[in-house]
């Protein structure tokens, strides 16, 4: 898969390869200075915004915010030609925390795919912090994904650069300029997740657990309006996917909306919540039994 900007500025392809240039080069249609060579899918939903030096203008005029940050009606999605899940029909709030449950192989990666703009909504209507998903444009990706914080299961850090470094990359490549902003704006995410101490470190330094602190505190960095966590705790042993987890309830209970995507029951009964489930190209809420 590969994508350009309409006036300059970025290319990525899914394989191998990531370029952005600097924001002068909007509207003179020339490909200048590529400055920045990856190998990880992290980076293609991340760094197009940095060429674009209309993105305050477009992201002030965006619809005011509601208390809906995702909503789907009817929708079916698909891989190519195959159908993967049908008659989807969901709302979340602000605040809201969802678990998203079922086997490997039924639709949750697609499901969340087609939420960040990976995969085209072709059927149905969907809304994300405010984006119409059916209408949305290749040149629009990236301000959607400006809105969104996603988790990954395999972190995706960047190992040739410290925890700092990371973070600063993420806030430079979507626009940020003033370097005691950075460094603010760094040090209060890494508060957050409990550790403002481990800025210097490389990731290749820090345990799973850590690492997964590190990348919950980048899905942060933006204020998203709706963080997208993709089996966070799948790679983690059960103690750690326990602190992981009281990480993210508690950046919940601050307000956050997060959609949780896992294969971890035991998780779901120590943390009960709203749960949705792909079952035979189906969604449905299902409803924890209570013990007697």
């Amino acid at each position: 898969m590969e994508k350009a900007a309409d006036n300059c500025g970025f290319f990525y392809s899914s394989s191998s390869l990531i370029i952005f240039v600097e924001p002068n080069c909007v509207g003179s249609h020339s490909w200048k200075n590529p400055v920045f060579t990856w190998y990880d899918s992290f980076l293609k939903y991340l760094i197009f915004d940095y060429f674009n030096n209309t993105f305050t203008t477009l992201k002030n005029s965006s619809i005011k915010m509601s208390q809906t940050v995702l909503e789907l009606k009817d929708v079916s999605i698909f891989q190519g030609d195959s159908m993967v899940l049908s008659e989807v029909n969901i709302e979340m709030k602000k605040g809201d925390f969802v678990y998203l449950i079922g086997k490997t192989g039924s639709g949750k990666s697609s499901f969340m795919k087609t939420l960040y703009g990976d995969l085209e909504l072709s059927k149905g209507e969907g809304h994300v912090v405010d984006f119409d998903l059916r209408t949305l444009k290749e040149k629009d990706i990236p301000f959607l994904r400006r809105k969104l914080g996603i988790v990954f299961q395999d972190f995706k850090l960047l190992p040739d650069r410290t925890v700092n470094g990371n973070l600063e990359f993420v806030l430079k490549a979507t626009g940020w300029k003033d370097k005691n902003k950075i460094k603010e704006r760094v040090e209060k995410v890494l508060d957050k997740v409990a550790m403002k101490t481990k800025g210097f470190k490389f990731p290749h330094e820090l345990s799973g657990g850590e690492q997964q602190r590190i990348a919950i505190a980048r899905a942060l960095l933006n204020d998203p309006e709706l963080i997208l966590a993709d089996e966070p705790t799948g790679n983690l042993d059960p103690q750690t996917s326990i602190e992981v987890m009281e990480v993210l309830r508690e950046i919940n209970k601050n307000g956050n909306t997060i959609l949780m995507a896992t294969h971890d029951y035991a998780l779901l009964l120590r943390y009960p919540s709203k749960t949705l489930k792909c079952d035979e190209n189906k969604v449905f809420e299902v409803v924890q039994r209570k013990g007697n």
